[in-house]
This record gives C-alpha cells, sequence and structure tokens, in this order.
C-alpha cells in the first residue's frame, strides 16, 4: 500500500507540468519516472540490487530532467528517489537527505526566483522517514519469522535426537540382551525346542539390526541440523555468526554432504581459528565458510584431508586457504557450480 501511494507524488508533478511548461515532454519524463518507480520496486522485492541501483540513477536524472517542467514541484520525484535509496544507503542516508532538503529550499529561489520549497523539503523528510519506519518494522518481521523457522528446526533436530537415543538405550539394550539370552538357550536345547530358539534368535537379531538401523537414520547429519548446532556451537564460542537460515536453493541431492562440510568448517573455527566472525554462504551445489581468525593449513587438522575423500568420492571440489590479511576459506562445491 505505502509503494503504491507512492505514485500520488508524480501526479501531483505531473499536475505541475501543466501550470508551468506547454508540450508533452513533461509528461513523458513523469511517466518515464513512474515506470522506474515501479521496476525499481520489482527489483527490490526479487533482490536483483544491481537493476534496482541502474533504476535509481535514471530515476534521479529524470528528476533533474523535469525540473524546467514542473519547477519545485519536481522536488517530489526526489522525494520518492529518496525515500527508496535510503533504507540502503546506510551512513549516507542523513547527508543525502540534508543535501536533498537543501536542494528543495534553495533551488527554487534561486532558478525560478521564488519562495523557498518548504512544502517539498517537508514532504521529503517526511516520506523519508515514513518509508524508514516501515522498512524497520518489515526487517524485524522477517527477523521474528527466520527466528521462528530457526526454533522449530533446533525442536525438530531435538526431537529425532532423543527419539534415536531412546531406541539405542531402551529397545537396542533389550534386544541385545534378548540376543544374547537365545543364543544361550540354544546351546542348551536339543530337538523342537532348538529349531524354535534358533529362529527367535535369528529374529532378535534381524530386530537389533533394524533398530540400529533406524537410529543412524535419525541421526544423519543434515544441513538445517548442522546450522542450527553450529549457531548454537559459534555463539557459545563468543564468534559472532553470519549464516543463512533459508535453504530451498541448495539441491537435496547434497544436502547431507554439504552438512558434514558445515560441521567440519564450523567445528574447527571453534577450535582452532580463534576467529571473532564467522560467515556461511550457501549455493544451489555449494557451501563457503569463512572467518577471520588466524588461518593457515594447520588451524585445520587432518579433518580437511577426510572431507577431501569424502567429496571427492561425490564429484565435488574441495578449496581451503588463508585469506588476507587474515583469516580461512573453505568452500566445497560439484560440477556446474561457480
Amino acid at each position: 500500500m505505502l509503494a503504491a501511494g507512492m505514485l500520488a507524488y508524480p501526479v501531483v508533478t505531473a499536475a505541475a507540468v501543466a501550470q508551468y511548461s506547454t508540450g508533452a515532454t513533461g509528461y513523458v519524463l513523469v511517466a518515464a519516472f513512474s515506470v522506474c518507480y515501479i521496476l525499481a520496486g520489482v527489483g527490490v522485492a526479487r533482490r536483483a540490487w544491481l537493476p534496482f541501483w541502474v533504476l535509481v540513477g535514471i530515476m534521479t536524472v529524470l528528476f533533474l530532467v523535469s525540473l524546467p517542467y514542473a519547477h519545485e514541484n519536481a522536488f517530489f520525484l526526489c522525494a520518492v528517489v529518496v525515500s527508496m535509496a535510503v533504507p540502503y544507503l546506510k551512513r549516507w542516508s542523513a547527508p543525502v537527505v540534508a543535501a536533498c532538503v537543501l536542494a528543495a529550499l534553495v533551488v527554487p529561489m534561486l532558478w525560478w526566483d521564488s519562495g523557498p520549497g518548504w512544502i517539498q523539503a517537508v514532504m521529503i523528510v517526511f516520506t523519508v522517514l515514513t518509508v524508514y519506519a516501515f522498512s524497520e518494522i518489515a526487517n524485524a518481521n522477517r527477523a521474528l519469522v527466520e527466528a521462528r523457522a530457526e526454533v522449530a528446526r533446533l525442536a525438530s533436530e531435538a526431537e529425532r535426537m532423543r527419539i534415536a537415543r531412546d531406541l539405542h538405550d531402551l529397545l537396542g539394550h533389550s534386544l541385545t540382551a534378548i540376543t544374547v539370552k537365545s543364543n544361550l538357550a540354544r546351546r542348551l536345547s536339543s530337538g523342537a525346542a532348538l529349531d524354535e530358539i534358533t529362529e527367535v534368535e535369528q529374529l532378535s537379531r534381524q530386530a537389533l539390526a533394524d533398530v540400529r538401523a533406524a537410529v543412524d537414520g535419525y541421526r544423519e547429519v543434515t544441513l538445517a541440523g548442522e546450522l542450527a548446532r553450529g549457531r548454537e556451537l559459534l555463539r557459545a564460542a563468543g564468534v559472532a555468526a553470519d549464516l543463512p537460515t533459508a535453504l530451498d536453493l541448495v539441491d537435496a541431492a547434497h544436502q547431507e554432504l554439504l552438512g558434514w562440510v558445515v560441521r567440519e568448517g564450523l567445528t574447527n573455527v571453534v577450535r582452532h581459528a580463534r576467529a571473532t566472525r564467522c560467515t556461511v554462504t550457501l549455493g544451489a551445489a555449494a557451501v563457503e565458510v569463512r572467518d577471520d581468525g588466524v588461518g593457515g593449513p594447520a588451524t585445520w587438522g587432518s579433518g580437511l584431508a577426510g572431507l577431501r575423500e569424502r567429496v571427492a568420492v561425490a564429484g565435488g571440489r574441495v578449496e581451503a586457504g588463508p585469506l588476507s590479511p587474515r583469516g580461512w576459506r573453505l568452500r566445497v562445491s560439484f560440477e556446474g557450480t561457480a
């Protein structure tokens, strides 16, 4: 709703074109500005930042070119441009807003010998604050959704481990005892009883094998589980964690192996790197672990060799080495990935 409401500013500018100029040029500029604004909004929604900034640049040019046609009211277009850019400018936000407000006040006096553009200046400030507030609310909601998803993953992993532990500790031990006693009873039996107790022993052995297979399945490495555990591991070690929460783009065929990579990488960051920050980046069939620690091959011990063998069997490639000026990078990728 807020994004659609911003289109009211080009409408106000178009109304001023009729007041200060003749011909269709001013209207074409405002129409082109509106189209670029809509496309820039699509770019933000798709996280296509390069097209977004290109469109913001085009909108800035269109605003400047429209000044002779709409005079001080062209600064309504400036309000749109600044409000779109400010949430992503960070430390440059305040200087940019201040410069635009100053221009809205001074340019009308110097160029058209009219009074300061107080209304336009106020609208720039008001629009920027409104958009910034909505942006912060959206970011907070997004962080809340990600936190809830993380809690759900942690709960799921904890439940899987509990079930595996119970199966192993309770049913596994009981079946082992039955198997041992059946074996003893078979040695002491004869005749028809021997056949029956032999069958009982075979059934208990098969049941024990099935339980062990089930436990192994519950304890399998998953990428989501390793990221969740890794986040807690890094937090406990005092390392700032920049770990992804969305796994949709990762190919399901590679998730287990990438989980092993994350486990090995994060474990070694905590044990050896003496880092203050660790970042994990995911691709469709690739994962990269970076830290800002001491670096150097010695920090990885023998675990990297085993990881290389595991990845090589799966047809992947391991890249590992120090970063400049400090830190370490571990990247695993498969055929067809950069």
